[in-house]
């Protein structure tokens, strides 16, 4: 059902079609039966973590759909980014993005590093390779970039900046499940990619992670770190943390990889209807999909420009909810202007990450989300134009 935006009673008539809260994400999940069918063999063995058949299973299926040459499974992807800084031993400086969520800063700081920002580019969103070389330092050890909404960085241009200067490159992949770049696996880009499989991401396993990689010694150390660097019952080669995926985690795993190709059609569906309605609609500006990528729908934001549009991004998000309807100002804050970073970052130094960061707002978006809440959502927010 489309409704005139221009109808007085327009309100009224959203408030009975809309039932309940309509979320900014909804987990996808499996059918209760398939999985209760794959973990029942978990109460044969027992056998609930420390890498069990699950976890191995899983592992092997991972590295075939996403294209990688070796991968391994953490307890989230947050830890992914951790380990993998400290496996590589990292330091000094980090170039990334605020633009972000907290954990790419978060793992950065706790290894110990500085994080240094660069902004990021007003069309996709990524960070800006324009501006890298004139941050890197003698003390830049590594650049951490982050796929944005699905948006792949510019691959070729930060592998051509990290190898003129010996860095190294950790891809921030969490938006990019699943995705593929001329062709090869978003995952195999970089010295290492880092997912997440957080509940709200296009695939989960409730709580989960991984990192891709080539480097064989690499997998040695991150294996080690992730368990307490244990070689047998009896021998501890190193002190590592305890970030391994249970087994729980993995069958949800198995379970929704059969089912992600078709989740991501559907999203697919969702976000052409959004911009049937929105793409016309002077001062919004939806977000598209960048070539040669294989996309996986993962968000869709929607900057507005509040001159064109008649009000801004706060009015928009306000006015949804009080049709409880939550769309999510993501990413703001930016992740230099935290108030555990205060006084430490100047966030005037990324001005596009902090205008973007104003004007963003990322609309629901999952795979059950039906054409007619598109529309009642697109009606409200084009309801707001003055």
């Amino acid at each position: 059902m489309q409704m005139n935006s221009n109808d007085k009673n327009y309100t009224g008539m959203i408030d009975k079609f809309v039932t309940g809260k309509i979320l900014v994400t909804r987990s996808s999940m499996p059918a209760y039966e398939e999985y209760c069918e794959e973990i029942k063999d978990i109460w044969d063995t027992r056998w609930l973590t420390n890498m069990g058949p699950k976890h191995k299973k899983f592992q092997e299926e991972l590295k075939s759909y996403l294209g990688v040459e070796m991968i391994d499974l953490l307890t989230n992807g947050h830890m992914a980014l951790e380990l993998t800084m400290q496996a590589l031993g990292l330091t000094g400086e980090v170039i990334t993005t605020p633009f972000t969520f907290a954990s790419t800063t978060h793992a950065i700081v706790r290894n110990g590093l500085t994080p240094v920002f660069c902004d990021i580019d007003p069309d996709d969103f990524t960070i800006d390779v324009t501006k890298l070389e004139s941050l890197i330092t003698d003390k830049t050890s590594a650049i951490v970039p982050v796929h944005v909404y699905g948006n792949v960085c510019n691959i070729e241009e930060i592998q051509r900046i990290a190898d003129k200067y010996g860095l190294k490159v950790i891809y921030d992949a969490a938006h990019t499940f699943g995705e593929s770049y001329k062709g090869q696996g978003i995952g195999s880009f970089g010295d290492v990619s880092c997912f997440s499989f957080h509940a709200t991401k296009v695939f989960n396993t409730i709580e989960g992670g991984a990192v891709c990689f080539k480097d064989k010694a690499f997998g040695d150390k991150i294996y080690d770190l992730k368990n307490f660097g244990i070689h047998g019952p009896e021998i501890v080669e190193s002190v590592g943390a305890n970030a391994k995926m249970n087994e729980f985690c993995a069958a949800m795993g198995l379970c929704n990889l059969r089912h992600v190709d078709e989740e991501i059609a559907k999203r697919k569906a969702v976000v052409e209807r959004y911009h049937e309605r929105l793409d016309n609609i002077d001062g919004i500006r939806l977000n598209k999909v960048g070539k040669d990528v294989k996309p996986n729908y993962a968000y869709l934001p929607a900057v507005f420009d509040a001159e064109k549009f008649g009000c801004g991004r706060d009015e928009v998000f306000d006015e949804l909810a009080g049709h409880n309807i939550f769309a999510r100002k993501y990413f703001y804050p930016l992740t230099n202007t935290f108030e555990c970073f205060a006084g430490k970052y100047d966030p005037a130094e990324t001005p596009v990450a902090l205008d973007i960061s104003k004007r963003v707002l990322t609309l629901p978006l999952y795979a059950d989300l039906t054409a007619e809440q598109v529309d009642i959502i697109c009606d409200i927010i084009i309801s707001c134009k003055k």
